[in-house]
């Protein structure tokens, strides 16, 4: 696995978080530490554009974006199947393969994007349907957050992640 990769997901995993003083102190300290590349580059501006902001600004755009009636739907699986057996299949599947390496979904269903990104950053062979749906899945919250909101700064985030996936799956 490349360790760059690796260090950049869980970078941007962090950016998925709900967002607290303490998960955005350490988004601005860990982005500060990336190398150079597609997704820092990405993570550097959202950071820039989220600075200035209060806490109770971002929380607002957090839910907004990817909670309450979202802009945004961040699971890979229903964006994949919907709300099917096949999600459900895995979701079951992902459970067991974050449990496996330690990853804790912290209170979000197994195929949100936050998990999964923390999920690649923990093993060198992704569960296989990952390599199908990620990128495809994060190409249509790209577009669904371009549609509805094209200056929500969330979207360099969902930018670096699917550079993360990109590099990730090949």
């Amino acid at each position: 696995m490349n360790v760059a990769t690796a260090g950049t997901a869980a970078v941007v995993a962090l950016g998925l978080r709900y967002p607290t003083e303490e998960s955005l102190a350490m988004m601005r300290t860990a982005v500060a530490t990336l190398p150079g590349g597609r997704a820092a580059k990405e993570l550097r501006r959202f950071v820039s554009e989220i600075d200035g902001r209060s806490l109770a600004e971002l929380e607002e755009l957090y839910t907004r974006t990817f909670d309450l009636s979202p802009l945004v739907v961040p699971y890979v699986g229903h964006l994949a199947w919907g709300d099917s057996y096949r999600r459900g299949e895995f979701m079951a599947d992902m459970k067991a393969a974050m449990r496996q390496v330690g990853v804790d979904p912290g209170g979000e269903l197994p195929d949100h994007l936050e998990p999964i990104l923390r999920y690649l950053t923990a093993v060198d062979e992704p569960h296989p349907d990952l390599a199908e749906i990620l990128e495809p899945a994060i190409v249509k919250m790209e577009k669904m957050l371009r549609k509805a909101e094209p200056t929500n700064p969330y979207r360099r985030v969902l930018a670096a992640a699917r550079v993360v996936a990109d590099e990730r799956m090949r």
